[in-house]
């Protein structure tokens, strides 16, 4: 009986679902039916909690619009939802962001994670000393190097 739900919940999944995380903003695309007509309209703001797994996986995305603040959920699978952009990055050191609820400006902002840093290179204690025994005796000292003023 698992089995069968496994494989009618594994069809309903979605296969093009961009990586996101807590603190990132991002935008919803989602499609609205109004009678007959069928439009779509975007959500952005900060996720600040997901929950769940496979289907019933849902994410929730808090914005501050004309001072008063906003909260959405959605499920991550859903077939309303026609897109979602990552837009900025978030770094949180939070699993659920829920204090940002009642803040606004300033302290409502999540710090941005900056792309492409390179993270600091640890070396083992042998590459630091063949490092430095190999430049030492290769490149010339500065006061060799240079001329003096006077000559």
């Amino acid at each position: 009986m698992n089995s069968l739900i496994d494989d009618i919940n594994s069809e309903q999944l979605k296969e093009a679902i961009p990586q996101f995380y807590i603190g990132d903003t991002i935008r919803v695309s989602t499609r609205i039916i109004e009678g007959e007509k069928e439009r779509i309209q975007a959500f952005q703001g900060t996720v600040i909690a997901r929950k769940g797994n496979g289907l019933s996986e849902t994410f929730s995305l808090h914005r501050v619009s004309y001072g008063e603040g906003m909260e959405r959920v959605f499920y991550l699978h859903s077939p309303r939802i026609a897109s979602i952009e990552v837009m900025k990055r978030g770094d949180t050191r939070r699993a659920k962001l829920y204090h940002l609820r009642g803040k606004t400006g300033k302290k409502a902002k999540v710090k941005e994670k900056i792309a492409g840093r390179p993270k600091r290179a640890t070396k083992t204690p042998q590459e630091v000393i063949t490092t430095t025994d190999s430049t030492a005796h290769d490149t010339p000292t500065t006061a060799a190097a240079t001329p003096s003023p006077e000559e």
